[in-house]
Order: structure tokens, then C-alpha cells, then sequence
């Protein structure tokens, strides 16, 4: 049960964190927004970011294994790697239709696959 919760944790924690690093990108599109400038965009990236760590940090502290969790440091870090490059594929597609995903892209999410494999291979 840890390793579920540890993971949906992950997940939604890299949801919140996908959206303040790159959400900003399309802000321009949005008509009723005036331009802002660099400084706001920072402030309303952290304040998405603070419940990104609010999953982040839970997910960690409940999969670690010496805290009484499933995952060594290693295990926790690959899985969130994986998961990361999961929900960042997904929100390109979803958000920014004009970008692809293209093959060697997917080469690249298979690998990061193999060294999930690697990481829980005795």
C-alpha cells in the first residue's frame, strides 16, 4: 500500500511541478491576462510549487525505506525520474499541441524505463 500511495503521491506532485516550470509558457495566449514580467511569473511558479512539495516530500518520506517504506534512496529517486518525464509527455501533448514527441523521444522514455528495471534488479 505504501508503494501505491508513494507513487500517486509522485504523480501528483510532479503534476503541480510540470505546470509551474512550463505552464508560464503559455500565458501569453491567455487574452485577459495583462504581459507580466519576470519577477510575477517566479512568484506564481513557487506558489504552484509549494504543493508540489506538499505531495513531494510525503512521497518520499513514505516510500523511503528507512523510514519504513518499500524504496531505497535510489529506487525513490529513478521512479520519480520516470514519472516526471511521464507527466511532462503527457501535458506537451495536451498543452502545447504545436510541439511532437518524436521517435527518439520515446527511445529516451524506454531507457529511463530499462534503469527502473536496473534499479530494483537484485
Amino acid at each position: 500500500m505504501k508503494s501505491f500511495f508513494t507513487i500517486l503521491l509522485l504523480f501528483l506532485s510532479n503534476s503541480f511541478m510540470t505546470v509551474a516550470w512550463y505552464g508560464h509558457l503559455k500565458f501569453s495566449e491567455i487574452r485577459k491576462l495583462p504581459p507580466l514580467n519576470l519577477f510575477t511569473i517566479i512568484l506564481i511558479s513557487w506558489g504552484i510549487a509549494f504543493f508540489e512539495y506538499c505531495l513531494m516530500v510525503p512521497a518520499n518520506r513514505i516510500g523511503y525505506k528507512n523510514l519504513g517504506g518499500p524504496f531505497t534512496l535510489v529506487q525513490l529517486k529513478v521512479i520519480q525520474e520516470v514519472i516526471t518525464l511521464m507527466v511532462f509527455s503527457i501535458f506537451t501533448v495536451l498543452v502545447f499541441r504545436n510541439e511532437n514527441l518524436r521517435w527518439n523521444h520515446m527511445a529516451a522514455f524506454g531507457l529511463l524505463v530499462a534503469a527502473v528495471y536496473l534499479v530494483f534488479k537484485k
